[in-house]
């Protein structure tokens, strides 16, 4: 029996072994992958004689629920290689994963009722102790996560100590699937991805591309007041670079293949950086000089193995809010300071009160010396102390080339998205020579900090969407304002409107359908516009609007005037 601190988490692996055992006794010739808990539930991969539908769900529920009733105990048993071979003869991938474990390991064993597997536990004492749960989805999964392995059938449910708890957790569930940025995204005509054009490859349409333009103008005037200068750099560069800066050894699985251009090997670039260090290379930079803030909304390319790709929060073509800040030694701290002032400010305007702070420290494959890393790692525990940034440490986490602080944005229902990161790094200016004339007159490399503020403008907008339920502050709404015309005699002066309201800068559009006004009302409703600008016969006559919000609020009639100050006045607050 485990403490009752890993009660969930072991309540959630038993589960996942019930349900093992339940869609065994459906289908006797199942072979079985893995079923391990999760943060939010449990999962077990299955390859099964037919595919599973939703439909199956409910009746694998009903033969966990029997499982449980009869309160079976589970059961350890120890044993080498050899008899954990023969226990599991006939499943080809518990044999596999019995093979990759070393020689002389002891390996422990799973029964309950008549369902045996292979697991390291622990496990409740019997399955009448698993509380309230519910089998939620299917899906596909590759074995062992490689998409050139089979393609397994993965069921996830869900566990919880009381039914209260499980009741608000499907109430999450439920809601997150109302905001799911994929289905939104569609539903307001934001952007779409075609097979045709390649999976994880993003086509913003109009309004997404409103959006985003919104969200980088604002970007570029914040950075600008802080200093910063806007570069740009080519999507493709000669493959040697990324060889001296330790990607092509450190990241080779997510780059892409090299392509032969004039005889030379190019790949598409998963990072600004090398080409910032280029620029910073054309001159003799000076103590004086620094430090040198330089931000670029840079498209980088990464390969995703086709299963996690995921709407616009898991793409293969990204920009980044990229930013490098090349400085002494001396200044790293309070640059970092900046960026946190930045980030925080950053987060604040998009509407985000709520965040976790970790602190990324050495991974296992890593570049530079031991030394370097712990000094590039205090410098930021120093800072974060300093301003009183409640973190957490998140071991082996940091970039091949530095320790990072990351920061996990809490959207409307609690979910982390990733979001700003602030990466020390020594290890690229030693690689590539990147140095300043000190006040001795001797070259000095320079220390480099790699940050973002967003994450990338991708999975930032996946995250924007679900935080809002596609209901954008008026400041981020691709269309602003909705004029209806009551009548076709009205639409002049709807027309005359809305050459006014684009004037001032609002993003307006006339809806000169021939429907219903109600109907034109419920489909801006439907849209998330914030404003709807209803126009007859009394609004022609006094020059003025009948205003309506999204909430289905009538705000009654307003001199255009009093329309445009209440408008304003919402942008400039970022409402």
């Amino acid at each position: 029996m485990a403490d009752d601190s890993d009660k969930l988490e072991v309540m959630r692996h038993s589960a996942s072994h019930v349900m093992a055992e339940a869609v065994k006794a459906l289908f006797p010739e199942a072979r079985f992958g893995i079923g391990p808990p999760t943060d939010e539930g449990f999962y077990y991969d299955f390859e099964l004689p037919r595919p599973l539908t939703p439909e199956d769900l409910p009746t694998l529920e009903a033969k966990m629920r029997e499982i449980v009733a009869a309160d079976l105990p589970f059961h350890r048993e120890e044993c080498d290689k050899a008899r954990a071979r023969q226990v599991f003869a006939d499943q080809p991938y518990k044999l596999e994963l019995i093979d990759d474990m070393p020689d002389g390991e002891v390996i422990s064993i799973y029964r309950q009722g008549s369902f045996v597997d292979l697991c390291r536990g622990p496990h409740l004492a019997t399955t009448g102790q698993i509380g309230p749960f519910k089998l939620l989805s299917i899906a596909g999964a590759y074995w062992r996560g490689d998409e050139r392995r089979p393609m397994l059938q993965r069921i996830y449910g869900t566990a919880f100590e009381t039914q209260e708890a499980l009741d608000e957790y499907l109430h999450r569930l439920e809601e997150a699937e109302k905001r799911d940025h994929r289905k939104l995204g569609k539903e307001l005509d934001l952007y779409s991805i075609h097979e045709e054009a390649g999976p994880g490859l993003v086509l913003w349409h109009p309004k997404g591309a409103m959006v985003r333009q919104v969200i980088e103008d604002f970007w570029k005037q914040e950075h600008l007041k802080r200093g910063y200068e806007i570069v740009y750099t080519p999507h493709i560069f000669k493959a040697g670079l990324w060889k001296t800066s330790g990607h092509w050894e450190m990241y080779r699985d997510s780059l892409y293949s090299p392509m032969d251009v004039d005889g030379q090997d190019y790949i598409v670039k998963p990072m600004n950086c090398n080409g910032h260090i280029l620029m910073y290379k054309t001159k003799v930079r000076s103590y004086r000089d620094l430090p040198m803030r330089w931000a670029e909304l840079g498209t980088v390319y990464r390969y995703e193995r086709s299963g996690v790709l995921h709407g616009l929060a898991r793409v293969r073509g990204f920009t980044q809010d990229d930013a490098h800040i090349f400085c002494r030694p001396d200044q790293i701290e309070d640059e970092v300071i900046g960026v946190l002032d930045l980030a925080r400010f950053m987060m604040q305007s998009f509407g985000f009160a709520d965040y976790q702070v970790l602190l990324s420290t050495r991974p296992e494959k890593y570049a530079g010396t031991i030394e370097v890393w712990e000094q590039a790692t205090a410098i930021l525990k120093r800072v974060l102390d300093h301003v009183e940034l409640p973190y957490e440490i998140d071991p082996g986490e940091g970039v091949f080339y530095g320790p990072k602080i990351d920061v996990k944005l809490k959207d409307a229902l609690g979910r982390a998205w990733q979001g700003p990161t602030i990466q020390v790094d020594f290890n690229l200016p030693e690689r590539f020579e990147v140095t300043y004339v000190g006040q001795d007159g001797q070259p000095h490399l320079v220390a480099m900090i790699h940050r973002t503020v967003l994450g990338s403008m991708e999975r930032f907008m996946a995250c924007l969407i679900e935080h809002y339920a596609g209901a954008f502050p008026v400041w981020l709404a691709p269309v602003q304002a909705v004029v209806i015309p009551i009548a076709d005699r009205h639409l002049e002066y709807a027309r005359r409107l809305e050459a006014e309201l684009r004037a001032e800068g609002l993003r307006v559009q006339v809806d000169a359908r021939s429907e219903r006004m109600n109907a034109k009302i419920r489909e801006a409703q439907l849209q998330k516009v914030p404003y709807m600008l209803v126009v007859g016969d009394k609004e022609v006559e006094a020059s003025a609007v009948a205003v309506r919000l999204r909430s289905g609020q009538d705000l009654g009639t307003q001199t255009l005037a009093e329309f445009k100050a209440m408008a304003r006045s919402a942008i400039a607050a970022r409402e």
